[in-house]
């Protein structure tokens, strides 16, 4: 489970492909719910890419 403000590492991305390999962080409070389709929230990634949702097994804590 991720907190807001985690840094993750994307490893895959259905919302947006140009995301993998890039860190980013997670924007969420709480879980995601259906809404997002399950999927969390994560901004900062780069200048060119806005936020994107990724699944749990899409992502990876950096540990920072």
């Amino acid at each position: 489970m991720f907190t807001a403000n985690t840094e993750v590492l994307i490893t895959s991305c259905e919302d947006d492909p140009r995301a993998v390999g890039r860190t980013g962080r997670i924007v969420d409070e709480v879980p995601p719910g259906p809404l997002t389709g399950g999927r969390w929230t994560v901004d900062r990634i780069g200048w060119l890419i806005g936020p994107v949702l990724c699944h749990t097994h899409e992502l990876t804590p950096t540990g920072h």
